[in-house]
């Protein structure tokens, strides 16, 4: 979501750094249209619709469902064919692509701020206190909110920005594969207590007073603070910008999904064969994590493979959806409570099936006016409110 820093670097003499040109442009100054990286704006745009996918479910169903494809909206054949696949193929992993992308538009902002001294590094720690602003309110209509995450990960970023590129994604790794041992411990509390998994794991209202879902929620923040450190360190070698050979992305692309998706595969299979009990609840969903990253590079890979390719519409609108972000991402979640749960709330009939239906309509929604936004104005409008309250001062937004 980090809209005006995925910019084309500049080319730059032997010996320079992306950085350096970046440095080129003031911080208040709109990045130009012919300036972007592209490959940026579409992995942005597929991993913010891709979200939605998961996400959908828990505006109708709450927490457990989204987990649990037991607890709620698999009615018929088709809702679980529906929940099992996006089990495999979407759960954490567009997440995950929305992550590496935060991160990588972060160490933008951090290279920059790094040049320019203390007061550009206070203007970026003021930026991310706006996002965990933004994050808050949106928590208070739904608690799925990602927003928060991101901007206490960012502080850590802000600390670890002089490690190298590899320093960077090896420590990504560890923090990310820590989250797994948050799963296991969380597991491990709820067996040796018998406490209720009630808004969790099972349809009910969560009981804050059960140590249990601290891990599971320590995890989630390890899980997004590991990919967005990983997503700055990739950046930063250039394999997000698409200008690496095509080789080397259709092999992360092969090696990542036939990893990834077999991994979540597996933990499909071990919550069914235990019947989606209590005892799997936390560790059935570790194969998934851990396949995350290599599914997550293996789809990004893809995308960048089809954003070299000839242009298209589609791509054009994918990546307009990509540039509004925030503000699609804080749209869905306004349309999914509205419609799934105020307007819906009590229709029997709404499932997983139906649900699909729902994004599919929000999908089209979305990338309609994207780009019709776009044609006429520079920023999305959270995008732009963001960025006034950024700089404190008046921004540009209608295009000239």
């Amino acid at each position: 979501m980090q809209i005006e820093y995925g910019a084309q670097m500049p080319k730059m003499p032997k010996g320079k750094t992306p950085m350096a040109a970046e440095q080129l442009r003031t911080d208040a100054a709109p990045v130009r249209d012919s300036a972007r990286i592209t490959s940026l704006d579409l992995i942005r745009g597929v991993a913010v619709l891709g979200i939605l996918l998961m996400n959908a479910v828990s505006f109708r169903f709450d927490t457990a469902p989204y987990f649990n494809l037991s607890a709620g909206g698999s009615e018929t054949w088709i809702d679980w064919a529906v929940g099992i696949f996006g089990e495999v193929f979407i759960d954490q992993k567009f997440m995950g692509l929305f992550s590496l992308l935060f991160g990588a538009g972060m160490i933008l902002f951090i290279d920059r701020a790094s040049a320019k001294g203390r007061r550009a590094v206070a203007l970026n720690m003021w930026r991310n206190v706006l996002l965990l602003l933004i994050g808050i309110v949106h928590f208070t209509i739904w608690d799925g909110d990602v927003l928060m995450g991101y901007a206490v990960s960012s502080f850590f970023l802000i600390l670890l920005r002089s490690l190298s590129n590899n320093a960077l994604i090896s420590l990504g790794v560890v923090v990310f594969a820590l989250s797994a041992v948050g799963t296991v411990l969380s597991q491990c509390i709820a067996d040796s207590t018998g406490t209720s998994l009630s808004g969790i794991w099972e349809p009910g209202e969560v009981n804050t007073e059960d140590w249990v879902g601290v891990p599971h929620l320590l995890g989630y923040f390890l899980r997004a603070l590991g990919l967005i450190l990983l997503g700055a360190g990739l950046y930063r070698t250039g394999f997000m910008n698409g200008d690496m050979p095509a080789r080397t992305y259709r092999t992360v692309a092969i090696i990542g999904l036939a990893v990834g998706l077999p991994f979540a595969a597996l933990g499909v299979v071990i919550t069914a064969i235990n019947d989606y009990s209590r005892e799997v609840a936390f560790i059935g969903q570790v194969p998934n994590t851990i396949g995350t990253i290599p599914a997550s590079l293996g789809y990004m890979s893809i995308i960048i493979l089809w954003n070299n390719r000839m242009d298209s519409w589609l791509k054009r609108r994918l990546r307009a959806v990509g540039r509004m972000a925030l503000t699609n991402y804080l749209t869905q979640t306004i349309i999914g409570i509205l419609t799934l749960t105020v307007l819906l709330g009590d229709a029997g009939w709404m499932n997983r099936a139906p649900i699909l239906a729902f994004v599919f309509a929000v999908w089209a929604l979305q990338v309609w006016w994207s780009q019709a936004w776009l044609s006429h104005f520079l920023f999305g409008p959270a995008e732009w409110l963001w960025r006034v309250a950024t700089y404190r001062s008046w921004q540009p937004l209608r295009r000239i």
